[in-house]
């Protein structure tokens, strides 16, 4: 165990600084746009980082600077792992969404060392925890990040092990390349068979989206208060792109299942789509032990008389279709699907014979990637191993 004195994160670390209005940039003077997609959850860095004007941005969005912490507050991007130092900003300035909180090294913390932290599964599992607000809108309160301790060993021994678990993470980041290149077989396998749906590029006549399913609602409000057993609750975190993931989700009481799925009670063959945040993830039910889903998820009944569920689904994951279902979103720090408007949207309707032979091929590329699904998790729980031996001075 480590010998390394630990101090709360608010003493070594400004919490959500302000930026004095004549320290600012000139009203004309072009500055980084972080919106919340921008992060990019595995690699830790700004992706896809965006410039505009600070007389844009200047009021009610986040400000932050170089070597700042940026975490994101707000479910699912917490538990998401959503956060990355600031580096490369135009000017030296950045702003952001609200949904961030920044932490800004006052000295005696490296800003790599607090960002290691911070990505600690037993920290964003407290941070978890502390979430204050309505179900679907909890955030982590800057309390939280201010009371927390941190180790707090000298310089030199942060720099040393930040070093070796940049080396540890770089693994991950190859594994995660490999598996977009894998990922991007599918949209090229459908952009192969039907062309692009929105692009005019397909034969077939168009219907409303309603016209092929038999049903589309969404889940309940209730707040997930229950772990460890029962029945799983799936939110919006746990809608991956093609797949659900079961490895980090809240339970229901057996007794609630009644009142949870009153008007939505997910079966196989059905489509979960995320409706709030990142819009438009969407996965086909390929289980038949009971769920229960939140409001961040949309419930797609397909009719499999009209549509095969894989091409359903692949439809939505679209890049065109996608992007066109988060044009539809309503709001501002975080945008809303209203499932009126997805019921309205225009989809192809090809043979059942042709998207039988899509789904086949589907499941031929489904096959490679679960394998790399297991090696993404071996290396998440050893990359996690290491952060938590680094914090307690075993590195």
């Amino acid at each position: 165990m480590n010998c390394w004195p630990t101090k709360p994160l608010g003493e070594v670390c400004s919490i959500n600084p302000k930026l004095a209005g004549s320290d600012g940039p000139r009203l004309d003077a072009e500055v980084t746009f972080v919106p919340m997609a921008a992060i990019d959850e595995v690699s830790g860095t700004i992706a896809r980082p965006e410039r505009r004007r600070y007389s844009e941005v200047a009021k009610g969005y986040t400000p932050f600077v170089v070597n700042d912490v940026l975490f994101a507050k707000i479910t699912p991007c917490m538990q998401n792992g959503k956060a990355a130092v600031a580096s490369d900003l135009c000017g030296g300035f950045g702003f952001g969404s609200t949904e961030f909180h920044v932490l800004r090294s006052t000295g005696s913390v490296l800003p790599r060392w607090v960002f290691a932290f911070i990505r600690q599964g037993i920290f964003r599992s407290a941070a978890e925890a502390s979430f204050t607000g309505s179900a679907g809108q909890q955030r982590v309160p800057a309390d939280f990040l201010k009371t927390f301790p941190i180790p707090v060993p000298p310089l030199a021994d942060q720099a040393r092990i930040v070093n070796l678990l940049d080396k540890a993470d770089e693994l991950r980041k190859l594994r995660a390349q490999a598996d977009r290149r894998t990922a991007a077989l599918i949209p090229s396998l459908f952009h192969e068979m039907f062309g692009d749906p929105l692009g005019g590029e397909h034969k077939w006549p168009e219907v409303k989206f309603e016209e092929v399913t038999r049903r589309i609602t969404y889940g309940f409000t209730c707040p997930m208060k229950h772990l460890g057993s029962g029945i799983p609750i799936i939110t919006a975190k746990n809608v991956l792109d093609g797949q659900i993931d079961f490895q980090n989700v809240h339970y229901a009481a057996s007794g609630e299942f009644a009142a949870l799925t009153a008007k939505s009670k997910p079966e196989r063959n059905d489509l979960l789509i995320t409706k709030d945040g990142t819009i438009g993830r969407c996965a086909v039910v390929d289980v038949d032990f009971p769920l229960c889903i939140n409001q961040s998820v949309a419930l797609i009944q397909p009719n499999l008389d009209k549509v095969i569920p894989v091409f359903l689904s692949h439809y939505i994951l679209f890049p065109s279709v996608n992007a066109f279902l988060n044009g539809m979103g309503k709001g501002q720090a975080l945008k809303h699907l209203q499932i009126t408007e997805l019921a309205k949207m225009p989809i192809p309707s090809p043979s059942m014979a042709l998207q039988k032979e899509f789904a086949t091929r589907v499941g031929e590329i489904r096959a490679v990637q679960a394998e790399q699904t297991a090696s993404r998790r071996r290396l998440e729980n050893l990359f996690q191993s290491m952060l938590h031996r680094a914090f307690q001075g075993e590195l």
